[in-house]
């Protein structure tokens, strides 16, 4: 016979093991009734019992609560809650259902979920996820150490832990295919490209369910808790080993100096619009996690995904708040991609608000700091925050640094001075801030979109296989497909493709801001002209590891690059200075073909600029972007006696090896004129003298 329940506490929120036993507390507001089930198995079709919690012992305010003797590691346990179903006043109980706990840091998937019997009237026990009681502080981390790396230093790989080793030719053995611990077998391809940082597409569980009909939500932009770790990442079986599986992987990853940062879904929930299933948040609270329409049976959709999260409600913020001060405590990652995060700052009523309360709880919060923030700074329902989404420590995702660069290397008119713009740091959107320079995290592609190289081979998108007769995904893509739609055999067409890539690359890794690379861009990965592959988890689709030998050139050139920017000596002044004082104290001067000359009009498609570096060094870059169909000759400016001579580093036109090379190891450049080829970007390099004499 079981022992006998005791009162508990409200507080922690979430299931607690403490005094040979454990202690569940969970909030809802308006319920009637609360019973807590505990499972023996997964697909337990009845709770192994049910504990009814009496209000009169087990409620403080809003929150049920109650302390279960003899309850362990590994206990499956969720919530059934009564209730009014009362969709026009905003409450959905549904006492059939089996719901998560909000703060449950463990999820269990049976072998026969079912998304659609959530969304049906009656009990859903054997085809519900449950959630599992943890002892998160047993795990050995073995000193790890965060390795806090300035943004200054910081190179950005957004990745798919799925995909990036889920291919057959990963040379991962099977069970730890698209895994934490496949990831964790190819770190020393990411410390030989040179990356610092990886962000990872979304690891809190999520409902893969969650796509059209024969397909499979693959992306994780779906999220069933905020406190669990995606148990489909895991090379291991039980629940709870899903756990150790992504520690272990951050700890590889910090002994390998590399930052983990965590794409999360704080906007929505998988739970969807009002016909969506009933899982978790919806049943327990409706109207107080989500923003409602104005007649409370709809959800306010600024998401696209249905529904909206009530962030700057009180017992979201802190949720939200728990969630990631648990990511940071207790699972040591550093730093976090806030999807459509503009979200973050409307109001109950979905208004933005000038002073957003989560926004500031965040950055404030103490076991938050000195993690990195990077805001998406805009939401589905037109909310455009770039250059002056709230708060101090922020960075964003620069949307206009990908359309601007993307548009002007496809030769688009009037895209000059806009380009000059990005390559600076963009001030136009950031130095009235008095923001440093790294405010703006730079990025070509992302996993919203095409590929770098889809960039260059499609003009349109190509997602008819995600079952949505082609109406998904943007259609402002500010590609071009070099002459031909997709794949081509014409030798011509690769190399100008060949030449967009490096373009690109070279822009993206050599402006002032943060660089944030796709994962498989060095390769020219490419998703066969699908902009929105969200639903299909194919192999067509996953990291190809033949490519690193295919586009060896390519990969040499993404290193290279990488290796020169991260190769800058920087003095430690530099740390706290703004924008503003960057461009001042190292002033460049712009040419066009012509010394200062610079061809601002519409139909200019070319620029060059004359760079000083601020470091312990002399150093002086001379950089030369072609976007025109056509040969051009450049002016270069003179050198005093103090500087040795100009010598080409990169130059896109050229094979491998001439197209990158060390500064120093580069041909010398004799002539007064540089020929920059149709569609091409050149630097040039020099350093004084003495600099030279003493390396």
């Amino acid at each position: 016979m079981s022992e006998p329940v005791a009162q508990g506490r409200s507080f922690p929120l979430g299931a607690t093991l403490c005094d040979g036993g454990a202690n569940f507390s969970v909030f809802s507001k308006h319920s009637t009734a609360v019973e807590l089930c505990l499972f023996d198995c997964m697909d337990g079709a009845e709770p192994a019992r049910v504990i009814a919690l009496d209000p009169r012992l087990h409620r403080t305010y809003h929150y049920w609560h109650v302390f279960v003797p003899g309850i362990a590691h590994g206990q499956l346990y969720a919530f059934r809650v009564h209730g009014p179903y009362d969709p026009a006043n905003g409450l959905r109980f549904e006492a059939g259902k089996t719901l998560l706990d909000p703060y449950g840091k463990c999820v269990a998937r049976p072998q026969g979920y079912r998304r659609q019997a959530a969304r049906q009237p009656g009990d859903n026990a054997v085809t519900a996820f449950k959630s599992v009681v943890v002892e998160l502080d047993a795990y050995d981390w073995e000193g790890d150490a965060r390795p806090r790396r300035p943004f200054e230093r910081t190179i950005i790989y957004e990745m798919h832990v799925g995909r990036f080793t889920r291919h057959p030719d990963s040379n991962v053995t099977a069970a730890e295919r698209g895994t934490y611990t496949g990831l964790i077998r190819k770190i020393p391809y990411l410390q030989d490209l040179g990356i610092t940082a990886v962000e990872l597409l979304p690891v809190f569980a999520f409902d893969e369910q969650d796509a059209p009909a024969g397909l499979v939500n693959d992306w994780g932009y779906q999220p069933v808790s905020f406190f669990a770790p995606h148990l489909g990442y895991s090379s291991r079986q039980t629940p709870t080993e899903v756990l150790d599986d992504f520690r272990d992987m951050v700890k590889a990853l910090h002994r390998a100096g590399i930052e983990v940062i965590l794409d999360v879904v704080f906007n929505h929930t998988t739970e969807g619009g009002a016909d969506g299933p009933t899982i978790c948040f919806r049943g327990l609270a409706n109207a107080t996690y989500y923003i409602l329409g104005e007649d409370k049976a709809t959800y306010a959709d600024y998401t696209g995904c249905g529904n909206t999260l009530n962030a700057n409600e009180p017992v979201v913020r802190r949720m939200i708040t728990d969630s990631l001060r648990h990511w940071v405590r207790d699972m040591h990652v550093d730093g976090f991609r806030f999807d459509l995060a503009a979200i973050l700052s409307r109001d109950e009523h979905g208004r933005p608000m000038l002073a957003p309360p989560l926004i500031w709880d965040i950055e404030t919060d103490p076991v938050l700091a000195n993690v990195k923030l990077i805001a998406e700074a805009w939401d589905a329902g037109g909310l455009y925050e770039v250059g002056s989404f709230v708060g101090d420590a922020w960075k964003e995702w620069n949307g206009k640094f990908r359309d601007d660069v993307r548009s002007f290397l496809k030769s688009d008119n009037g895209m000059v001075r806009t380009l000059a713009c990005r390559l600076t740091g963009s001030p136009d959107v950031y130095a009235w801030q008095g923001r440093e320079p790294e405010q703006s995290i730079n990025f070509v592609t992302c996993h919203d979109g095409f590929t770098l190289n889809d960039l260059v081979s499609y003009n349109t998108k190509h997602n008819a296989a995600n079952g949505e007769q082609n109406r998904d995904g943007s259609d402002n893509n500010f590609s071009w497909n070099c002459g031909v739609e997709g794949p081509s055999e014409d030798p011509e067409i690769e190399r100008l493709r060949t030449r967009q890539v490096k373009n690109f690359l070279a822009l993206l890794l050599l402006s002032v801001g943060t660089p944030m690379l796709l994962a498989g861009d060095e390769v020219r990965g490419s998703q066969r002209g699908n902009n929105n592959a969200y639903c299909r988890n194919d192999e067509l689709l996953s990291f190809d590891w033949t490519l690193p030998e295919a586009y060896a050139e390519i990969h040499r050139f993404t290193k290279q690059l990488i290796a020169f920017r991260l190769g800058r000596s920087l003095p430690a002044d530099r740390f706290d200075m703004t924008l503003q004082d960057l461009l001042r104290k190292q002033p460049i001067q712009w040419h066009g073909v012509r010394l200062n000359a610079p061809d601002w009009s519409d139909t200019s498609h070319s620029i060059a600029a004359t760079w000083p570096l601020i470091s312990d060094r002399h150093i002086l870059l001379h950089v030369i972007i072609n976007a025109y169909w056509e040969l051009l000759e450049f002016e270069l400016p003179l050198l005093d006696d103090a500087y040795g001579p100009w010598r080409r580093c990169i130059d896109t036109s050229l094979a491998p090896p001439e197209d990158v090379c060390a500064p120093n190891d580069g041909p010398v450049v004799a002539l007064p004129m540089y020929r920059a080829q149709p569609r091409s970007v050149v630097i040039l390099f020099t350093q004084t003298r003495a600099d030279v004499a003493a390396r």
